[in-house]
């Protein structure tokens, strides 16, 4: 099965919002924010977990306003959304 990632909720955000996605296996699993230029600005998850459902909240902090990449990788299996920072 393929992992499901879905739509960021609040979007449009400040600071915070939540990320909730699905793992139909057991697996090591990278959850990590990049701006559109491709720079990381943070790491949320970088762990083994087991299938299930998952949440996770996300503090934009000091990023700027600006249009962001959300990428989850997890047993070979990568999904990505984008979301938006609004101050």
């Amino acid at each position: 099965g393929a992992i499901q990632l879905d739509q960021n909720f609040p979007n449009p955000f400040n600071p915070a919002t939540t990320i909730t996605y699905a793992l139909p296996n057991a697996a090591h699993v990278t959850l990590r924010v990049y701006s559109m230029l491709g720079q990381e600005v943070g790491t949320l998850i970088d762990m083994f977990q087991e299938a299930g459902v998952r949440s996770v909240s996300f503090d934009a902090g000091t990023l700027p306003s600006g249009v962001y990449c959300y990428r989850l990788i997890a047993g070979g299996c990568v999904g990505s959304r984008t979301m938006i920072v609004l101050r």
